[in-house]
């Protein structure tokens, strides 16, 4: 029982770690000799390796750590560059109210709203799959509507548009917020 204690304290600190940790630290963590700390860790590899999880622990150089098994590198990276890029500036973040309120809308109507130009923002937001074009407009020039996508509302925590806060609820939280501040 007290090499399982030891083993889970060992697997804890890595764990938390993160970064590789020397035998010596690890050793001096859970106060036992290298030689013990070494059978230890070996004891944990293996069950690493009998789990067949995602997870292993590797050793270089008698630096240790606990790591995601190459075969799933792709797919970490794949999540993590989509979840780095996700901030939204408060211009983009206008611009999707509008396009998420007034759906379908074209840029034009956009900008109007607005006062200014919203390519930028309209391009950012289509990088970042929150908005797509949903259709042509039936006009001269035949502008592009936009709408939003799913990823939206994953993004927003919600099932469906219809959850959004309705305006004039908008304005009665600005209003009460602004007597608040007086």
């Amino acid at each position: 029982m007290e090499d399982k204690i030891i083993r889970n304290k060992i697997e804890s600190l890595l764990f938390l770690w993160g970064d590789p940790l020397d035998i010596n630290s690890i050793s001096e963590a859970v106060n036992l000799s290298k030689k013990d700390t070494r059978r230890m860790l070996d004891d944990l590899i293996k069950e690493y390796e009998y789990r067949n999880t995602s997870l292993e622990i590797r050793c270089i150089n008698d630096n240790y750590q606990i790591q995601t098994k190459k075969e799933y590198y792709d797919f970490l990276q794949e999540i993590f560059t989509k979840q780095k890029n996700t901030k939204l500036t408060n211009t983009t973040m206008e611009v999707l109210a509008i396009i998420a309120y007034k759906q379908p809308i074209t840029r034009i109507e956009v900008d109007d709203i607005r006062g200014v130009k919203s390519s930028s923002s309209i391009d950012t937001l289509m990088k970042k799959n929150l908005i797509k074009e949903v259709g042509k407009l039936d006009k001269i020039g035949k502008p592009i509507l936009y709408g939003t996508t799913d990823e939206f509302l994953y993004y927003f925590n919600i099932n469906s548009i219809d959850e959004l806060p309705k305006l004039n609820e908008i304005e009665k939280l600005i209003k009460e917020k602004e007597n608040e501040d007086k």
